[in-house]
């Protein structure tokens, strides 16, 4: 990871903690442009899901 992209991580980290409301319409706005950044989270959430629902069900 480059250094912008730390910087960038660590901004959106402060954002999301200070400013929910605007992190999640930023968030919200950079899915809408760009859905192919985010296939590989949704998979990821995809899984978590299934195995919660695994869990809850033993």
């Amino acid at each position: 990871m480059s250094n912008l992209d730390e910087s960038i991580g660590k901004i959106l980290l402060e954002l999301q903690k200070d400013d929910p409301d605007t992190f999640k319409k930023l968030i919200r706005k950079a899915q809408e442009e760009n859905p192919e950044l985010f296939e590989e989270i949704d998979e990821g959430n995809k899984k978590i899901d299934k195995f919660n629902c695994k869990v809850d069900k033993d």
